[in-house]
């Protein structure tokens, strides 16, 4: 069973040919300005010499930066309608109150808040205004504005005031595209609208990025379908990444957690993903990244949904190294390393410098770095040996010591002991571990739900049954569906004893 793995980065597009649990081939390739070039030219080179690969080939897994570097740069980005559904109650802070201003100025569309919404225990806070949703949807029509995010108070628990709008909306305005917030965030409102709207912000740049991964793949003469990689470490299709193109947000790193677990054989563990510009650190949980329970920063914006649990540093093999007086970073020459650094002949010493002098690396000329001196590349090491110990203490939740395993381009830079660190694992085809993560990756369904009233075996158990169906939804094998986490926290302080559970589940692609 074959599968092509593909990581899209800011500076390098891999892939990988993955033959159950073997690589059959793997490329590291300069990412392409228009993406179809570069998506194919590492196809090509995956398949190529590959006999038997192209006719049974199951899947093409794609990972994309395209849509975080969207939002941290303000480009490609649609002006959104919102709806918020909440009045009298929700209207003290606006929506895009706390969003930076450039930010803002690319995204906000007409805003519109609705009486409506549910308290947590299912009560309606007053009747849904449709007329007032109607004249919105009208407004929203004329204003030429292609995209709207929909957001109701308590919406993961009872969705009707959301899908009551959408269908309005639909039915007023068809050509608009929509997200409902309860498809997407936990219950806090802010958060979830923010994540709510950055999403409709981007569908228009989810389209066109999915054609492009179509085209080369149709032009590479393959006929599997195409998944994209989503930000808990599984996959949904092309077809689900069109319309929540958010759940890719941080993919990369899970990406290469995923495959830091498949090429090292273990499933607990901290990964340290060395790229040209960044050191991005996560923990593997069940062969899983962790994920963060608490609010995520995207581009200045505050959300609240599901993303892993990553922290980056400025440290990578094109990060600059400065003498007199000693200096590292934090910038770097990033996708122009080879073109840069001294060793392959350009005038700018770069950790990957200091590692072909250390006998780390062999790469280019290492006689272009005599001049070098020793006391320079020794603080360098030390430097780096500081940082990750750092980066590692802070992915760490007790006292004792982990396994870390070093991925990405510049894991040689990652010292062989560590404190706090039982061993140092470097692994064969480190560089392409992002693009091994795709490739393996799986299905997953979530579910989180607020009790009223119910026991906590049977909540349970109905939330576990609704993931499992999400699951199934987007695709995985209900024979192979297992249980990744579950969470149940009773909610104080609040009549009735409420309980918030959320179930993951993971399975392989069916068929």
């Amino acid at each position: 069973m074959k599968r092509i793995g593909i990581d899209v980065g800011g500076t390098n597009t891999d892939a990988v040919l993955l033959d159950g649990s073997t690589i059959l081939r793997s490329i590291k390739t300069p990412t392409t300005a228009d993406v179809t070039t570069g998506v194919k030219n590492a196809l090509a080179h995956v398949l190529g010499g590959a006999q038997g690969a192209l006719p049974d080939v199951r899947a093409v897994m794609v990972g994309t930066t395209h849509f975080t570097n969207a939002v941290i740069e303000r480009r490609g980005l649609s002006r959104v309608a919102v709806i918020r559904i909440g009045l009298p109650s929700a209207s003290s802070i606006p929506p895009l109150a706390d969003w930076p201003e450039d930010l803002h100025r690319a995204v906000a569309g007409p805003i519109f808040l609705l009486e409506g919404g549910h308290e947590f225990d299912g009560r309606p806070i007053t009747a849904f205004d449709r007329e007032g949703m109607r004249r919105a949807a009208e407004a929203i029509r004329d204003s030429g504005v292609t995209a709207a995010a929909i957001t109701a108070v308590f919406s993961p628990l009872i969705a009707d005031c959301e899908t009551e709008a959408a269908a309005i909306l639909a039915e007023v305005a068809p050509d608009v595209t929509v997200t409902l917030s309860s498809h997407l965030g936990r219950i806090g409102l802010i958060e979830r609208e923010n994540a709510t709207i950055l999403n409709s912000a981007l569908h228009g740049l989810a389209r066109q990025t999915v054609a492009a991964f179509r085209q080369a793949i149709a032009e590479s003469g393959l006929e599997g379908p195409l998944y994209l990689t989503q930000n808990d470490g599984t996959v949904m299709r092309a077809e689900e990444a069109e319309r929540f193109p958010v759940l890719c947000f941080a993919s990369g790193p899970t990406n290469s957690m995923r495959g830091a677990h498949l090429l090292s054989g273990l499933a607990d563990a901290i990964v340290l993903d060395v790229g040209g510009t960044t050191t991005d650190a996560g923990m593997l949980r069940a062969g899983f990244p962790r994920q963060a329970n608490t609010q995520v920063d995207i581009g200045g914006v505050r959300t609240f949904f599901r993303m892993p649990d990553v922290v980056a540093v400025a440290l990578g093999g094109g990060t600059i190294v400065r003498d007199a007086p000693f200096a590292i970073g934090p910038d770097s020459v990033g996708f122009r390393l080879l073109e840069k650094a001294r060793v392959t002949g350009g005038d700018t010493l770069t950790l990957t410098d200091v590692g072909v002098r250390l006998g780390l690396i062999e790469l280019g000329e290492a006689g272009r770095l005599a001049d070098v001196p020793v006391a320079l590349t020794d603080a360098a090491r030390g430097w780096i040996a500081r940082r990750l110990a750092e980066l590692v203490d802070r992915m760490k939740t007790s006292a004792g010591d982990l396994p870390v395993i070093a991925v990405g381009g510049g894991a040689f830079l990652v010292p062989d002991r560590l404190p706090g660190v039982s061993t140092v694992v470097k692994v064969e085809h480190a560089g392409v571990a992002n693009a091994v993560g795709a490739a393996m990756s799986q299905v997953s369904g979530e579910c989180e739900r607020i009790f009223y009233g119910v026991a906590r075996e049977p909540a349970i158990a109905e939330t576990l049954a609704a993931a499992r169906a999400h699951a199934i939804a987007a695709g995985a094998e209900a024979d192979s569906l297992g249980v990744l986490d579950i969470e149940d926290t009773p909610m104080s302080y609040i009549p009735g004893d409420p309980l918030r559970v959320r179930v993951r589940v993971v399975g392989d692609l069916a068929g």
